[in-house]
């Protein structure tokens, strides 16, 4: 039995390049967040993998990452569930800011400590902890039985919803999460054991730029 998860942060946003704190706020994918959608399911197609269900959040840069890799992937009959426990994390008050003129406003330890500690909220906005608070209860619920029943699932959502996801996953503990990255575009492939814990886990390295 398969048993194979594979998550993948959406690809570049038009507020990623911007350098905007993005959140809830939903903008579209740049081009070369599609091409890194594209790439995505051109590696996974390439690599042998298939996907029995899709799942993503409510936001437009999630889904349209979703999409885009079942495409590349010739599965246009997958289901895909939209849903709005996997959305990013909410920035708050920072929500739509530059981040370097957060930086210059409140100093880089502050920002820093706001994006990559585990349980410090920015004003008005969720920490780490509180997005694992709406992510991992909808995991178990809803993802991990159809993983550990044998179908294979595909999560496409957001650099904070996902690293909730793989904090569990990967073991790791909670001042080990500052260092924690998920890149845009770049799937990462688990495969489970029956009783939930991880069998193997794989980076897929790709080539961005060759089917464009």
């Amino acid at each position: 039995m398969e048993r194979l998860l594979v998550l993948v942060r959406h690809g570049q946003s038009e507020w990623n390049l911007q350098n905007l704190f993005t959140g809830w706020r939903d903008p579209d994918l740049t081009e070369r967040g599609i091409a890194e959608a594209r790439a995505a399911g051109r590696g996974l197609k390439r690599d042998g993998y298939g996907f029995d269900v899709a799942f993503t959040s409510e936001l437009l840069r999630a889904q349209r990452t979703c999409s885009l890799i079942l495409e590349e992937m010739a599965l246009p009959d997958v289901p895909i569930i939209r849903q709005r426990a996997l959305n990013e994390r909410d920035y708050g008050d920072l929500s739509g800011l530059n981040k370097d003129a957060a930086r210059a406003r409140w100093g880089d330890a502050q920002v820093h400590t706001w994006r990559r500690s585990y349980d410090v909220r920015p004003p008005g906005g969720e920490s780490l902890k509180d997005t694992a608070a709406r992510v991992l209860p909808y995991y178990i619920a809803a993802i991990l039985p159809r993983v550990i029943a044998g179908q294979r699932v595909l999560v496409a959502a957001h650099g904070n919803s996902l690293r909730a996801l793989a904090m569990v996953l990967d073991g790791l503990k909670e001042e080990q999460v500052p260092d924690l990255q998920i890149r845009t575009g770049v799937p990462l492939v688990y495969r489970l054991n029956a009783d939930t814990t991880v069998a193997s886990k794989t980076v897929l390295e790709l080539d961005v730029d060759a089917g464009r």
